[in-house]
């Protein structure tokens, strides 16, 4: 096959794989409308986009029934609030795409930024792909020295138990090979999804996971985050429960 042959077969791949973007959901009515049309607008076609709303009390739930009768994209509902990451297990479930990625409902990772995360996936390099917000030189919101010194803290350990050479365990852009996180069986329900599907994935013989730089506007308490010292705990008790258990 010629170079040229061999390109644009490359392109027809890319554009055909289709692209499942999870959307895990919780009392963030305040930025889920506004965090749609940034999806719907992230440049790769085709696209498959999966909110589960884990059982809002904010009036989310609402919005999004009214949102989903003039934008593209399936909603499911949890009666009670279960956690992210049963969220993204329902998300897991219900995807259609190639290639399944997550995506935060509040504003600190941006939509625009997915085709560079997906593109080692693309290209035929990569199985998995983390964003990392400690590497690159893309625009970071400066906030609270303590969550960085944790966030390297629960990395390193992270590493240190499953020889990967993350910068960044804790993202929530993680991309992933359809066909391999479906395999995966998520059993966090809360944000112990992080260091879970990391062990597990570094214990798959062969699987091929690199990390890109991407940009974080992170956000304080006052508008709305969630994760907590005791979720920093869980994420160790994880790490040694999936790392050791046969």
């Amino acid at each position: 096959m010629s170079s040229l042959l061999r390109a644009a077969a490359i392109l027809f791949l890319k554009n055909d794989m289709r692209l499942s973007i999870i959307i895990p959901c919780f009392n963030e009515r305040a930025t889920i409308e506004q965090l749609l049309d940034r999806v719907a607008a992230c440049p790769h076609e085709p696209k498959d986009i999966v909110v589960v709303d884990d059982g809002s009390s904010d009036g989310t739930g609402q919005l999004l029934l009214e949102l989903a009768k003039t934008r593209d994209f399936r909603l499911f509902s949890h009666e009670k609030n279960q956690g992210k990451g049963a969220a993204i297990r329902t998300g897991i479930a219900e995807a259609l795409g190639d290639i399944v990625i997550v995506q935060d409902a509040d504003l600190e990772y941006d939509p625009q930024e997915i085709p560079k995360v997906i593109a080692p996936i693309l290209d035929g390099r990569a199985d998995v792909v983390y964003g990392s917000r400690f590497i690159g030189g893309e625009a970071h919101r400066v906030l609270y020295f303590w969550h960085r010194v944790g966030n390297g803290v629960l990395t390193l350990l992270s590493n240190m138990l499953t020889d990967l050479n993350l910068t960044d365990m804790e993202t929530c852009y993680k991309a992933f090979r359809s066909d391999i996180i479906k395999k995966i069986t998520i059993e966090e329900e809360r944000f112990g999804f992080e260091p879970e599907v990391t062990t597990k994935l570094s214990r798959i013989p062969g699987v091929r996971i690199y990390e890109v730089g991407i940009s974080y506007s992170g956000r304080t308490y006052a508008e709305g985050k969630k994760i907590g010292m005791k979720d920093g705990f869980r994420a160790i008790y994880c790490m040694f429960k999936y790392r050791f258990r046969t």
